[in-house]
């Protein structure tokens, strides 16, 4: 049941308009759509952090407790750090998904949602 960051970012590389960006400062990558952050961690890291809205947020960690929570920094503004480890794959797919689908330009999302990536 168990999810790793290489599988996440499978997920969103597989998603049109999405990349990679090493942040130094920050010591581990970000997966985005543009120049927007929809998830980061770090690859040997056992939790990653994934942007969500409020209530999402809010669903996540009541029905999850175990996997989600607030995450630090970010988590004002509904994101979740989720523990990898006892994440259910299905779920956390959806979840980023969804991410990408709220911060992807409306194009992209059409694009993707019509079959035509």
């Amino acid at each position: 049941m168990a999810v790793t960051y290489a599988q996440v970012r499978e997920w969103v590389l597989a998603l049109p308009g999405t990349r990679e960006v090493m942040v130094e400062q920050w010591g581990h990558p970000t997966l985005r759509v543009g120049d927007k952050m929809i998830a980061g961690g770090a690859p040997d890291s056992p939790t990653m952090s994934v942007k969500a809205t409020r209530e999402e947020q809010a669903e996540l960690i009541a029905g999850a407790p175990q996997t989600y929570a607030v995450a630090d920094y970010v988590g004002r503004y509904g994101w979740v750090r989720v523990d990898l480890a006892s994440a259910d794959p299905e779920e956390l797919h959806q979840v980023v998904v969804e991410a990408w689908r709220r911060t992807a330009p409306k194009r992209l999302v059409k694009e993707y949602e019509s079959g035509q990536h």
